[in-house]
């Protein structure tokens, strides 16, 4: 969340930046007036705590001397402090859950830096890559969708048998490459200096908190449902949409040191998200569903040094499409698509030339997102509670938490299914997966298991 006193000395930023992302269900005038008295009545709490001292301290005085009288009347005085120190303190206590409860649906402030832009239309491309020397494509390109299920290794109607829409099987060289790029993925970030983190699976609400996919986006997530009957507690349990969620919880309320910085972990997961299959076409194949594999990485940084890791991390999620060979694009995200717990974020879209349902490439086909690099300066920090000091005889202060998808395997598989497609409906291995298949250098499918479904006939 953003600070007390950005808030309070900053108001005009914090509602500038209330527009710019394009959050209209947050009262910050409301949320000001709560402050306000919150802030008053702790003034006052001090100041009766004070003058209760202060009174506590001439009462023995007063009897020593003699002074019954007196003394009585700062007894009674002493109470009637009392009295309203219990409602002050009441209220306080009172408007400190509400106001926490409240700034916590306040998003992070965007950069100054980032294009401002109403929604996705106005993400301004960077840069694109691969595309000054691309294969030579059959002439019509076939969707992976297709092409999984003539070669046998994408399964979607058993997957839907199985688990329902937005579900499917990888099958033989499909789970092969899958599992490649897995591997080839996590192999590729360990070189670049990143720590392996196998997380739980299952994360509770604190953690989802904590990264600020609650309370705001409750809906999107898997529950476990258990015998709890608030929406949710510190005790539910709900699958985990990214790895970021864990890995960044890891080290939720505690003090790093300086020397411990920084800080780049790993993490392979399956992910959840309920609000995959809202997007028309994108129902067909493996783009959006509801269960998918990623490996994710998150940076615990030093302040000042939280732009060059931008940098840094972008470059680290790109290296595996520039070993793939594959085409893809850098978009900077305007500050309407930017997300609630971003400053700044990138999106790596990779081409991939099945399908025409996007403005793509000269050559048609359609952009994919496969990792979202974002900034959250001390956004989840605070929310988190994850501080370092310094220097051992200094106060703590937050850090900057960074994430990227490093990348996300199906979208890759789509890319690779599509780009790297034969006129004969084979699939090259990319070199770099090569090792990984046991040296397979082509994927040419397999006959079907099994003639129809029972009652088809």
């Amino acid at each position: 969340m953003i600070s007390r006193q950005t808030l309070r000395e900053e108001p005009e930023r914090v509602r500038d930046a209330l527009d710019a992302k394009g959050v209209e269900d947050v009262d910050l005038d409301e949320i000001l007036e709560i402050y306000d008295e919150w802030r008053d009545l702790k003034g006052e709490g001090d100041e009766l705590r004070h003058e209760r001292n202060e009174v506590s301290r001439t009462i023995g005085e007063l009897k020593r001397e003699g002074k019954d009288e007196e003394a009585q009347e700062a007894i009674e005085r002493s109470s009637e402090l009392k009295e309203r120190l219990q409602e002050v303190e009441a209220r306080a206590d009172e408007l400190e859950a509400e106001l926490e409860e409240r700034m916590m649906q306040i998003p992070m402030l965007p950069d100054d830096d980032v294009p401002r832009g109403a929604d996705e239309s106005e993400n301004v491309e960077r840069r694109r890559e691969g595309f000054d020397d691309l294969r030579a494509l059959p002439d019509d390109v076939t969707p992976h969708y297709d092409l999984g299920e003539e070669l046998d290794i994408l399964d979607f109607e058993r997957g839907a048998k199985v688990s329902g829409g937005g579900y499917y099987f990888a099958k033989g060289e499909g789970a092969r490459l899958e599992h490649a790029l897995t591997q080839f993925f996590l192999e590729t970030h360990r070189e670049q200096g990143y720590v392996d983190v196998f997380p739980p699976i299952p994360v509770n609400s604190r953690s989802m908190e904590g990264t600020g996919q609650f309370p705001k986006f409750t809906e999107d997530a898997y529950r476990l449902e258990g015998s709890h009957d608030e929406p949710y507690d510190d005790d539910d349990l709900w699958l985990l949409p990214t790895a970021e969620v864990p890995v960044t919880n890891l080290h939720r309320d505690e003090i790093l040191l300086d020397d411990d910085l920084p800080l780049k972990y790993q993490a392979y997961s399956p992910n959840f998200r309920q609000e995959a299959g809202e997007h028309g076409t994108e129902t067909r194949g493996i783009v959006r569903v509801h269960q998918f594999n990623k490996v994710e990485m998150v940076n615990f940084v030093r302040p000042e040094e939280s732009d060059e890791r931008f940098e840094g991390l972008v470059s680290e999620a790109e290296s595996v499409l520039q070993a793939l060979g594959l085409p893809y694009r850098i978009l900077e995200m305007c500050t309407g698509d930017l997300g609630f717990t971003q400053a700044k974020k990138y999106d790596i879209e990779v081409w991939a030339p099945g399908d025409d349902m996007e403005e793509g490439p000269e050559q048609g086909g359609r952009w994919l997102e496969v990792s979202s690099v974002s900034n959250f300066r001390e956004f989840q920090a605070r929310r988190a509670g994850i501080q370092y000091r310094p220097e051992q005889h200094e106060s703590a202060e937050y850090l900057h938490t960074l994430n990227g998808s490093g990348v996300a395997v199906p979208r890759v598989l789509v890319a690779i299914l599509e780009y790297y497609q034969n006129e004969d409906a084979t699939v090259d291995v990319p070199e770099p997966l090569q090792p990984y298949m046991g040296g397979q250098e082509v994927v040419e499918g397999r006959e079907a298991v099994g003639e129809t479904a029972v009652g088809d006939e």
